[in-house]
């Protein structure tokens, strides 16, 4: 008998490519959400349910008296969210399965590579120090009572609707412009990209597996690449040799306040991960996607379609003013 998943959202850039795979692999899929977007629309034979989980009694409504053997939680990014998670699933899946963050981990990073067992603290974002929140309530509650939870750490995973940095859209446009392009520090800290189906193909093996009960994943590429590469790489799919200019990545938060949480608590830090743990429950794993690949996939995708390039003259104009104050510094 096939088994049953739940993935709770299921169209975002890392759940549609897990939607893809577990109906390929054979389990019998089912997705809740508010309704799903063109961008990504769903597979043949997934069940579609409509939810909120902000608003439980809508989900209840939603999954009846079904039990999953599996649940995919893919929006959870608050202690309250999974607490309410836990409310509703408790008793109705086989296996949680929590979608939390590589951020998560400590900045600064004490030591490479990263593994499971590095400590969790995020001074500098947020939405990280959320993500380890969410973790040990869920923690909490498999030793207390328990709630079959696995918990899985993805690091900057992207599809082709995807740009790896702040700014988006607008810093390819200044590529083609021939205007500089703002990298944060002095462009060789070292960075992981992981492709949206790379991410897919060790995670589906966790879904249904006793093993990953009561334990941590992360999951991403191999493939390490520093910033000055990455920037170059997406220049050289955009048909343009990028002008980079280096500016502190302090300097950047300071003049852009929103920025700020995202590159200090994470861009800025180097990273290499060690996934020996999740290949022993995905033996032979390995990511296929090289980011040279991934590049041209970004590319294609936006220059298909105008509405898919907008420009954020806010950005544009901070870019602008930090070249102007740094750049030659």
């Amino acid at each position: 008998m096939a088994v049953t998943v739940l993935f709770i959202g299921g169209t975002g850039k890392i759940s549609s490519a897990c939607v893809r795979l577990a109906v390929e692999s054979g389990f019998e899929v089912a997705v809740l959400n508010r309704g799903h977007t063109a961008t990504r629309p769903l597979p043949a034979g997934v069940e579609s349910l409509t939810g909120d989980m902000r608003d439980p009694d809508s989900v209840r409504a939603a999954v009846g008296g079904r039990r999953f053997d599996v649940v995919a939680d893919f929006i959870g990014f608050t202690p309250e969210h999974v607490s309410a998670a836990i409310d509703v699933f408790r008793g109705r899946a086989g296996q949680y399965v929590y979608i939390s963050s590589a951020s998560a981990y400590q900045k600064p990073i004490a030591h490479l590579p990263i593994t499971e067992s590095t400590p969790l603290a995020n001074p500098f974002w947020q939405y990280s120090r959320d993500k380890i929140a969410c973790e040990a309530l869920l923690n909490a509650a498999y030793r207390d009572s328990e709630f079959p939870v696995t918990l899985v750490r993805p690091s900057s995973t992207y599809d082709r609707t995807s740009l790896p940095w702040l700014g988006g859209w607008t810093t390819i446009d200044r590529m083609r412009r021939g205007k500089p392009v703002v990298v944060h520090g002095d462009g060789t800290s070292l960075w992981v990209l992981t492709h949206h189906t790379d991410f897919a193909a060790a995670f589906v093996p966790l879904l249904g597996n006793p093993r990953a009960i009561g334990d941590t994943f992360h999951i991403t590429s191999d493939e390490v690449q520093t910033w000055d590469q990455i920037f170059r790489t997406l220049g050289e799919a955009a048909g343009v040799e990028p002008k980079l200019v280096h500016i502190a990545s302090e300097r950047i938060a300071a003049a852009v306040p929103e920025w700020g949480p995202g590159l200090l608590g994470d861009a800025t830090h180097s990273v290499i991960f060690d996934n020996a743990k999740v290949r022993r429950l995905a033996p032979g794993w390995v990511a296929t996607v090289p980011f040279t690949r991934g590049a041209r996939e970004i590319l294609a995708w936006h220059d298909a379609d105008p509405s898919r390039r907008p420009i954020d003259a806010d950005a544009d104009a901070a870019c602008d003013a930090l070249v102007e104050a740094y750049g030659a510094h």
